[in-house]
């Protein structure tokens, strides 16, 4: 197992650092105030982004570590674990934060497009990164 956890952290580094930062951020008790408050909706964009981000840079790096692509390995790590732990997220944030952050399902809905967004990305990815070994 911790053989494994290693191979992991080797692998995926940036993701696994994108990882612990959300959850950080999102456990994290106090938001501070910034000019960007203002700005119409932007928790949502907020979350899109982050989850948008973090499903890019998985498909980034699978892409870097191999030259075929394996479906199911892609479905379940770039974006169904990214789903699920944007729900993990809202309900721990809704229920181990004691009321200073809460959860929302309007949050799971961006952090859910944002996993969306970034699987087209990382497909747009996989065709340039294809074109690009068959050049090779």
């Amino acid at each position: 197992m911790e053989k494994q956890t290693k191979n992991i952290l080797k692998r995926y580094p940036l993701s696994t650092a994108l990882i612990f930062i959300i959850w950080v951020l999102c456990l994290t008790p106090w938001i501070p105030e910034t000019p960007l408050n203002n700005v119409s909706l932007i928790d949502k964009w907020t979350h899109l982004v982050m989850y948008g981000t973090l499903c890019a840079v998985i498909w980034w790096e699978y892409l870097r570590q191999h030259r075929e692509l394996n479906a199911r390995q892609l479905f379940l790590w770039a974006f169904l674990a990214p789903v699920a732990m944007g729900g993990l997220v809202e309900l721990a944030q809704a229920y181990c934060t004691n009321g200073h952050r809460s959860g929302d399902w309007l949050d799971f809905a961006a952090n859910s497009l944002g996993v969306i967004l970034g699987t087209i990305i990382g497909l747009i990815m996989s065709a340039i990164f294809k074109k690009y070994c068959q050049k090779k």
